[in-house]
């Protein structure tokens, strides 16, 4: 055994010689060498070159001519299986080296069966600070792909899919995925921003409608709306809110169609909604600011609160409606996928109104009233003072009748105050502006509340009333 030993060494030794006396040149390819070193760099050399041994270099870089690589002729003579590079997370899903493991027999089509673990995820993006409420295991997500690639990427991530849908204003798939592991929602956000199919990444905020705790509807004589004149016959007003009581009096061949956006959920509430579409288009006794106005009514709240998906989907039912006027009386923190839409429906002609808040002087700005394009509404009350409790910012746009008004409700009426029920009656005025004239530009009218708005604050734009009290017959006159 140890002459046979020795013979062996000998032979290698004579190879290795033989070997050194060969040009550096006649060692390698020198057509397949440049692209071998990029795909090593790469970590995509499919031919199985052995990356970990590349030509050794002398301190200039150059390959040295002539040099014997003795590790890669030992493991030439004597095969060894070839160490498994150690695999860089990716949040593509990805197979390991080698044959692939054969799928599960529910697996879905396209989807691999070797997934990353989404611990070992390295987040391209350091973990948000997510302001506001939220839910707390779920995220919104666009996707560009089809329901494959949205498998796909919940895979890859360690995600639920829970609902899924096309959307008209964002223009693409939003994607609601649960996170079943505990992850922190911003944790997830930052880890799927290395996904390039997922084009927005938010959380699933939480709103809140806008009624204060809260005694004639003054409001018509504030905003210089003749109450035998007021009309808003035909114009299409799109209202995103609780639940409403179709059967109140008020209501009465005011509501056009009906969308639920949270069919699962149980209808509890419909005091506010009803309301809002009292004032905005009320018969009757409780006769509302554009009577014949047509209300296409959007249930997105319960217990006064909803979810950012509920609320898109709300919005996109509305925008099918081909509706003029879109009314929101809610508020909550900022969202891109909100901020999105509502840049689209303004693109696409409506008109949106929204509550600023009555969240106090010190709040936050609310959203998506302080959106660009979307006109935020202040409560004021019968003698033309603030809302103690309205939100106040740069943001605000316009003052309107808020505070102590009586309108119908879920029991028959009820005394209203909020930013909410201003927004209702700025919607109101505006189905008026639009039945005298129908081709009036959601860019003019909102210019011509601010050029004929009642200065009521300091001189000017302020941050308490915006540009001033609605005057909706000079905004009438005020025509391009």
């Amino acid at each position: 055994m140890a002459a046979e030993a020795v013979v062996r060494f000998a032979v290698i030794l004579a190879a290795a010689m033989t070997i050194a006396a060969v040009p550096a040149s006649a060692q390698t390819n020198k057509s397949t060498g440049d692209q071998t070193r990029i795909d090593c760099r790469n970590g995509t050399n499919a031919a199985g070159a052995d990356c970990a041994k590349d030509n050794e270099k002398d301190g200039s870089g150059a390959t040295r001519p002539g040099a014997v690589f003795l590790p890669a002729l030992i493991v030439d003579l004597f095969p060894n299986p070839a160490e498994t590079p150690v695999p860089v997370p990716t949040p593509a899903p990805r197979q390991d080296p080698g044959t692939p493991p054969a799928a599960p027999a529910d697996a879905q089509p396209g989807i691999s069966a070797a997934i990353v673990s989404p611990t070992d995820l390295i987040a391209v993006q350091p973990p948000r600070a997510v302001a506001g409420d939220f839910v707390p295991d779920e995220v919104l997500v666009t996707v560009d792909g089809d329901a494959g690639a949205v498998q796909q990427i919940a895979a890859s991530f360690g995600l639920q899919v829970r609902s899924q849908r096309q959307s008209r204003l964002l223009g693409t798939t939003l994607v609601r995925f649960g996170i079943p592991d505990g992850r922190p929602v911003g944790v997830v956000l930052a880890q799927l921003a290395a996904d390039s199919r997922t084009q927005r990444r938010e959380p699933n905020h939480i709103y809140s409608l806008q009624q204060a705790a809260g005694i004639v509807n003054y409001a018509f004589d504030r905003i210089a709306l003749d109450a035998k004149q007021a009309s808003g016959e035909n114009v299409r007003v799109a209202v995103i809110d609780t639940g409403i009581d179709d059967t109140n009096p008020a209501l009465a061949g005011v509501i056009a169609a009906q969308f639920d956006a949270m069919p699962d959920v149980p209808v509890e509430k419909r005091d506010h909604g009803t309301s809002i579409d009292g004032l905005i288009a009320g018969v009757g006794a409780l006769e509302g600011m554009a009577p014949g106005a047509r209300i296409y009514h959007a249930r997105a709240f319960e217990g006064g609160k909803s979810t950012m998906d509920v609320i898109l989907s709300a919005l996109d039912w509305a925008a099918e409606q081909n509706v003029s006027i879109i009314n929101m009386s809610f508020v909550g923190p900022k969202n891109d996928l909100l901020g999105a839409a509502c840049r689209n429906a303004r693109a696409l002609g409506m008109v949106l109104v929204a509550a600023a808040g009555n969240n106090g002087p010190k709040a936050p700005y609310g959203y998506p009233a302080a959106f660009d394009g979307v006109i935020a509404v202040t409560a004021t009350d019968a003698r033309d003072a603030l809302m103690p409790q309205a939100n106040r910012g740069a943001y605000v746009f316009i003052s309107a009748p808020g505070v102590e008004m009586v309108a119908p409700s879920g029991a028959g009426s009820d005394v209203v105050t909020g930013t909410s029920f201003a927004a209702a009656i700025v919607s109101g005025a505006i189905a008026n502006l639009l039945h005298a004239a129908p081709g009036r530009s959601a860019d003019d009218i909102e210019k011509a509340l601010a050029a004929t708005a009642k200065d009521l604050g300091p001189k000017g734009r302020d941050n308490d009333f915006g540009y001033g009290l609605l005057d909706i017959q000079a905004a009438e006159a005020a025509k391009e």
